[in-house]
């Protein structure tokens, strides 16, 4: 009998612990989820939004800290300002690349120029080092990737030539693209070529970002701060071809983003990608790790919170003829 009552007590012990440790744990998360709204400024229109954003916070953090004790991984994922939203949402929010249907497939342009592969490039590159970049900025939620990636493409040109680097205007393009779709997609093949038939490009400080789709404001009045004369496609699914390219200045480049691009902290990304092109982002370098892991450098438009202070190294010569998500299928540049 006294066996029996023993047992019975620590099945009892055995599950108000679970119980305790269970409601410690969600005692938990919701402390960290008031500390992440606090530090990225997020508010919620009543409890039960934030519950159900709470939710989807609690299932993102698991995953992360499932996928970091696991270890054996080229890369980390984090908590950033995008923890609070599904896969799905953030995917559908903050992404917005739409490749035209005849180059859906690949992308063999008639005005792609093939690289001499045997000549000399750098081991490590970094255009940020050479003044060519701009600081990272944020699309938000507006599908206007493709204008980032094309600006960003065309400010790294435009120091490179001329020795100003000036924060263009993404917005511009966003208004006055009218082969794109402003917050529903576009292409930066079209971006390059609405900076063309518009005689330039603003400034950024002249025609600043609104995160929305407005009335074209460019005109002979307003000031061009850059202007481009071409544009040239990189040869399709050639790591090599993309290298060389890069190593003459940043490039616009289309990728198939994930679910765990969202989470992206820190390292070379090696993991899974979407199934079809949505995202469109700047290559800005490469380089290989001192354990010889060859990698591309790419800026992205999710603000500084998000991956390596707004960047991420993506795993290059992956044995995939279109590279690591896709990264060298859909690459292009402009040209002054």
């Amino acid at each position: 009998m006294k066996f029996l009552i023993i047992v019975c007590i620590m099945i009892l012990w055995a599950c108000a612990y679970t119980a305790m440790s269970r409601t410690l744990y969600e005692s938990s998360v919701a402390e960290k989820h008031q500390q992440w709204m606090i530090k990225h400024r997020r508010t919620y229109k009543d409890s039960v939004e934030m519950e159900k954003r709470l939710q989807i916070f609690k299932e993102n953090l698991e995953y992360i800290e499932k996928f970091n004790n696991v270890g054996n991984k080229s890369y980390k994922l984090g908590l950033n300002p995008y923890s609070d939203l599904t896969s799905e949402e953030f995917i559908a929010s903050h992404t917005g690349i739409k490749i035209p249907n005849q180059l859906s497939s690949s992308k063999l342009g008639s005005n792609a120029i093939l690289f001499d592969v045997n000549d000399n490039v750098p081991t490590n590159l970094d255009w940020r080092e050479q003044g060519a970049v701009t600081d990272v900025k944020n699309q938000g939620n507006c599908g206007c990737c493709w204008a980032f990636s094309a600006v960003a493409a065309v400010e790294g040109i435009t120091k490179i030539k001329a020795g100003n680097l000036i924060s263009l205007s993404e917005q511009q393009l966003l208004d006055c693209d009218q082969q794109s779709h402003g917050c529903g997609g576009g292409y930066m093949d079209s971006a390059f070529q609405s900076i063309i038939q518009t005689n330039g490009i603003a400034s950024e400080a002249d025609y600043p970002y609104q995160e929305v789709q407005q009335t074209c404001q460019k005109n002979d009045q307003m000031t061009t701060a850059a202007q481009i004369t071409s544009f040239v496609d990189v040869h399709a699914n050639d790591e090599q071809q993309l290298l060389q390219a890069i190593a003459q200045q940043p490039v616009s480049v289309g990728i198939k983003v994930g679910s765990e691009f969202q989470s992206y902290k820190e390292g070379i990304y090696s993991g899974t990608c979407g199934t079809s092109f949505n995202h469109a982002v700047t290559a800005v370098g490469y380089g290989v790790t001192e354990d010889g892991t060859k990698y591309w450098l790419i800026k992205n438009q999710w603000g500084k919170d998000w991956g390596e202070g707004g960047y991420m190294r993506v795993l290059r010569e992956n044995g995939d003829p279109e590279g690591q998500c896709g990264i060298a299928a859909h690459a292009s540049y402009p040209t002054v």
